[in-house]
């Protein structure tokens, strides 16, 4: 019976991990660049060294589904989709690395940085947070460059001040924490990629397909009530058996 409850019990805990997982993505289905997670269960067995005693169900966000999604004219811009399986890199929040995205809606900040929508700082060619000279306004080219131009000298040619910092995820590691950022486990960071291209004036969507996911929740929350039923069936067996003993 114990083994029974216990297996029961870390099933439950797996479907409610993927129900956070769903609804995290159900909630980002309008949020530009965001990738699905991918969430997976895998059965982990001990053993006594005899017999196999338990087995419980572990699940965790495997990845992201980079798969395409359409990208919508905006007009801004500063709003940036990438062409091909290119990202973009950006300050991680706590600035100990970077950190990867698809998420184009691009924005100067009151500090000079260049970011996007979350807030995070977009990386220039040297690894560095990109700062616009106070006053100027700026315009990306299709490889990333971005050029500022001085409202005082409308006559003077952009000058080019960085290149936004884009990589090619192609052949190397890359995972998706709960907190949604792309990485390369490890600290690692990916390599630049001279090839990529990216369209002003667009903004690639969230790759969530609505109706798809709320099937997902809908059995998740299915898969919570079996395993809620199988423990309430083992207590009721449970009762009984202690039931029977006691006629003895």
């Amino acid at each position: 019976m114990d083994r029974l409850i216990y297996t029961a019990m870390t099933a439950m805990n797996a479907a409610m991990d993927r129900q956070r997982v769903v609804a995290n993505n159900l909630a980002n289905a309008s949020t530009p660049g965001f990738r699905q997670e991918i969430f997976a269960v895998t059965p982990a067995t001990l053993k006594d060294g005899s017999l196999e005693a338990r087995a419980m169900a572990r699940g965790n966000v495997r990845g992201a589904d980079m798969k395409a999604a359409r990208v919508v004219p905006t007009g801004n811009p500063l709003d940036v989709a990438l062409e091909g399986k290119a990202l973009l890199a950006f300050q991680s929040p706590d600035r100990q690395g970077e950190i990867y995205s698809r998420r184009g809606d691009l924005r100067v900040a009151a500090s000079g940085v260049l970011e996007n929508g979350e807030g995070l700082a977009v990386l220039g060619e040297s690894g560095a947070p990109i700062t616009v000279p106070p006053g100027f306004s700026i315009s990306l080219a299709a490889d990333g460059t971005v050029l500022a131009s001085d409202p005082a000298a409308p006559n003077a040619a952009a000058e080019a001040i960085d290149r936004i910092r884009l990589v090619n995820p192609e052949g190397s590691p890359l995972a998706k924490g709960i907190d949604s950022f792309l990485k390369v486990p490890g600290g690692g960071v990916l390599p630049p990629d001279p090839t990529a291209r990216l369209k002003s004036g667009a903004l690639e969507m969230s790759n969530v397909e609505t109706a798809d996911t709320l099937v997902q929740m809908i059995e998740a929350q299915r898969a919570f009530e079996q395993r809620a039923k199988i423990i309430a069936t083992a207590g009721t067996l449970d009762e009984a058996g202690s039931g029977l003993m006691a006629l003895r």
